[in-house]
């Protein structure tokens, strides 16, 4: 939310502003909240990773886990400067993240294994190309909601067919993080105006970037089991400390 103030990365050129105002907490951050609040995301995919190496889960996994990473890190970058080219980094990452759940959910069943991922490679390579050279604002939440939707039904499909317990657990928590976390997107968005006259701002944004953080993460554990049920790997959800829940498997020996 600018506020005329002079500003360490120069005039906002970004096409998206937030509720929260700039530079208020540092000189070198144009959203401090907003820029932070990535960082549960960048640990928590550090950990999906660290897993997902550790017991040789397929690479679709370590590449999801860490398109994770870069969409909040192109997050960040935006957030700090509110310019417009960072802004491309966070959200030409967001696609590119979308159309790799695509592609996790619904490779198992595609008979045509190399056409998949080669047209899904292509849109988002021509996305990126488009993006760069046109501002996109109402286009682009309708776009990345459409891709958001295509995901749905499959995920539901994956949660019926699921029999463990555990992991049902995390794909409600995987439902009830993003129906907070768009609630708080929504609230920092429409309510601006009369936030901006509170004496405290509860950073809507934020919160919705810490409540995608574990959104992210409890969406890649369970398609991280569902895969391995798929693949014989008698996979069981744990929990690390006894809070995070994660998948361990148990590979055939000729595999």
């Amino acid at each position: 939310m600018a506020d005329g103030i002079s500003t360490f990365w120069g005039p906002v050129t970004s096409t998206t502003e937030w509720c929260e105002k700039n530079y208020a907490v540092s000189s070198y951050i144009a959203e401090f909240y907003n820029t932070i609040s990535n960082i549960p995301c960048i640990v928590l995919a550090l950990i999906g990773l660290i897993n997902a190496l550790r017991q040789r889960f397929e690479k679709r996994f370590t590449v999801l886990h860490i398109s994770n990473m870069i969409l909040a890190i192109g997050s960040m970058l935006f957030h700090a400067t509110l310019q417009h080219v960072q802004q491309q980094s966070d959200e030409t990452p967001m696609v590119w993240e979308m159309l790799l759940y695509i592609y996790i959910l619904y490779s198992p069943d595609w008979h045509y294994r190399s056409t998949m991922p080669t047209f899904l490679f292509l849109y988002g390579a021509v996305f990126a190309a488009i993006h760069s050279q046109i501002r996109f604002r109402i286009g682009f939440k309708v776009h990345y909601i459409i891709l958001c939707l295509l995901c749905i039904p499959r995920m539901y499909k994956y949660y019926i067919f699921t029999q463990d317990t555990s992991a049902k657990r995390v794909a409600k928590l995987y439902a009830a993080t993003l129906f907070l976390g768009s609630l708080c997107w929504l609230f920092d968005r429409v309510l601006c105006k009369k936030i901006s006259h509170w004496p405290f701002n509860p950073q809507g944004h934020a919160l919705w970037h810490v409540f995608m953080g574990f959104n992210s993460y409890f969406a890649n554990t369970f398609l991280m089991f569902c895969r391995a049920e798929q693949r014989g790997w008698a996979p069981k959800i744990v929990h690390f400390m006894g809070v995070l829940p994660y998948v361990k498997i148990e590979k055939p020996k000729s595999q």
